[in-house]
């Protein structure tokens, strides 16, 4: 073989061997980057009140569809400002219909995909086994110098259904001294588990979820604005509406009912 045919040859292996490297990192590269969309969790940004039932219907989900489901909770108007400043989400469930409205109106949210999902009910709460309130306007006296724990009352929807009701049922001026405000719902139940606060204004299902704390009123309704969990998908993520229908189906709607909430049935 001349000289010039071999310099030939050997390069043509060589750019062979170097095709065939190239090929291997691009598809190394590229296996990595799939691995790694597929890693990325569904992002739900929910009420703190419904972690106990919404824990176990994400997991639920996610062996279903085979994807890992990612549960941020906080009060809805902690997260609605959070989704508002470009936090990545991918469906969002509020204690109220205000605060999605302000992320529809600000164009975060699929307007397509929002639905009524829940409802719930207030109640006041206290120690395990303490004695039942004769009402709302027994609160005063039974406080004393104590404090009755509530979601922050300019902001989470708790907060703002209890002091709407307490408002109608004319004794917050005599309670405003009173009131220790807290980030979210779940954060006022937590004091009156513990034993920091005597009282509490919780919902129902918050109630239920801490063997530590009773019920000892039951607020009526006509007292607030009816109490709405709307849901809607913040990225146009399949999942994300896959979750929203999940949320919907009959296994899950009958583990909110268990916690006591009040499914409103599908769209």
């Amino acid at each position: 073989m001349s000289h010039q045919l071999w310099k030939c040859f050997m390069k043509s292996r060589q750019f062979r061997k170097w095709s065939l490297i190239a090929l291997f990192v691009a598809a190394l590269t590229s296996g990595f980057a799939t691995a790694s969309v597929a890693a990325d969790p569904l992002r739900i940004f929910a009420a703190a009140s419904l972690k106990t039932a919404l824990d176990e219907i994400a997991q639920n989900f996610s062996e279903l569809h085979d994807t890992e489901v990612s549960v941020s909770y906080a009060g809805s108007s902690a997260l609605a400002r959070q989704i508002g400043l470009g936090a990545p989400a991918d469906v969002f469930i509020s204690a109220n219909g205000a605060w999605m409205d302000v992320l529809e109106e600000q164009g975060h949210v699929r307007v397509d995909s929002r639905r009524d999902l829940l409802g719930n009910r207030l109640v006041v709460i206290a120690a395990k086994g303490a004695a039942p309130l004769s009402g709302l306007n027994a609160l005063p006296e039974k406080l004393a110098d104590g404090r009755l724990a509530m979601a922050q009352i300019n902001a989470v929807p708790a907060g703002l259904y209890g002091k709407a009701a307490l408002e109608k049922a004319g004794v917050w001026r005599a309670l405003t001294r009173h009131v220790a405000q807290t980030d979210n719902v779940r954060a006022a139940l937590a004091l009156v588990a513990t034993g920091a606060t005597p009282y509490g204004l919780v919902y129902l299902t918050d109630a239920t979820a801490d063997a530590r704390v009773s019920v000892v009123f039951n607020i009526p309704e006509d007292l607030h604005p009816p109490i709405v969990y709307p849901a809607a998908a913040v990225s146009d993520n399949d999942l994300s509406f896959g979750f929203l229908d999940h949320l919907q189906s009959t296994p899950a709607q009958s583990l909110f009912r268990s916690q006591g909430f009040i499914p409103m049935g599908a769209p």
